[in-house]
């Protein structure tokens, strides 16, 4: 049995720790990749922490990975050996509920609201490895001069932020708020800045100001009524970890705008504002990846060089380190480890 070096979540609360475990061969319709990248998320600490349970541990998590395709098993079409790959975090649909036997695209949206599907890095084992065997419909092929780096944090919080903004589909020339500056944030600003929008960036971090300039804010505020102040937003981005923010901003949507919610909160209840949606015509929007033709324009935008993530890269060795830094808010903003 060929063994191979993964980071392994013994049980919950437990540190990230780098074991030997047997290396995955590619099945039928998979791919196996040699991981070259994976970007650390928030999901990750939810499902290791065993707010998010989905499966039993040990678990290996991961759902940010990018590498080289280097096998691949019977009945593959779609991919090569050599293929450069994203791993998002929907695999698969089952392809038996009702959801899936309605009139939707095999695709990433399929996965995200099947009842049962196959998820990378949360009911399988993920991309936080040297090999990684998924379905080859879990793979996404990545821009040729787009840098494994920056490639990982792009499959997940890029493409969050950014099938976000492509929902919400804003008017040309208008205003688009981010409320909060972190993992996300941070590409937030950037996105909608690339996309034409004029932006504002919302914090209660001083520190984050000429920060958020920096990303392309044209305006910084720190609660709705400071947003209100600068002409309001059409657009409202929640990248925060908690609502309260998010819920505060409210206070500076324009009439007919629109909140975004995004991501996955460990506090599951959003308050809202009766009287102010009502009165405004406002509208909270949720938002999942939505799309694989979203991850696309995702990567090929930073590909491009207009959305940089700001990362730091640790070795495979220093996953512990990294995972640390995460739970106590230490990142600037994302962690990516090599493989």
């Amino acid at each position: 049995m060929s063994l191979m070096k993964a980071g392994v979540v013994s049980e919950p609360h437990a540190a990230w720790e780098l074991r030997d475990v047997p290396k995955p061969e590619a099945g039928p319709h998979q791919v196996l990749v040699k991981v070259h990248a994976c970007g650390v998320c928030y999901t990750d600490s939810l499902l290791a922490e065993n707010v998010l349970n989905f499966r039993p541990f040990p678990l290996i998590p991961g759902h940010e990975g990018v590498g080289e395709i280097v096998a691949v098993g019977e009945g593959v079409v779609t991919r090569k050996v050599g293929d450069r790959v994203g791993m998002p975090i929907t695999q698969l649909p089952c392809g038996r509920c009702e959801f899936c036997h309605g009139n939707h695209p095999y695709s990433f949206v399929t996965a995200n609201n099947c009842v049962a599907p196959i998820l990378t890095g949360v009911n399988v084992d993920g991309g936080q490895a040297e090999y990684v065997a998924v379905d080859e419909l879990g793979t996404i092929l990545l821009p040729d001069n787009l840098s494994y780096e920056n490639a990982a944090p792009t499959v997940c919080a890029g493409y969050t932020v950014w099938a976000a903004l492509r929902r919400a589909a804003g008017k040309p020339g208008g205003t688009v708020a981010v409320v909060g500056i972190g993992g996300v944030g941070h590409l937030g600003i950037q996105f909608a800045k690339a996309a034409g929008y004029r932006v504002v960036a919302i914090t209660h971090s001083p520190a984050k100001h000429d920060l958020a300039r920096e990303l392309g804010a044209d305006e910084v505020v720190a609660n709705g009524e400071e947003l209100k102040k600068v002409g309001g937003a059409d657009v409202v981005l929640h990248t925060a970890p908690s609502h309260g923010p998010a819920v505060d901003a409210i206070k500076g949507m324009n009439p007919w705008g629109k909140l975004v919610l995004m991501g996955i909160s460990a506090d599951d209840e959003f308050p809202i504002p009766a009287l102010a949606m009502t009165a405004h015509s406002l509208q909270i929007v949720g938002s999942a990846h939505n799309s694989p033709e979203y991850l696309n324009e995702a990567l090929e935008i930073v590909a491009s060089g207009a959305v940089k993530p700001m990362i730091e890269v640790f070795p495979k060795e220093k996953i512990g380190d990294a995972y640390q830094k995460l739970r106590q808010g230490q990142l600037r903003f994302r962690a990516v480890i090599q493989y």
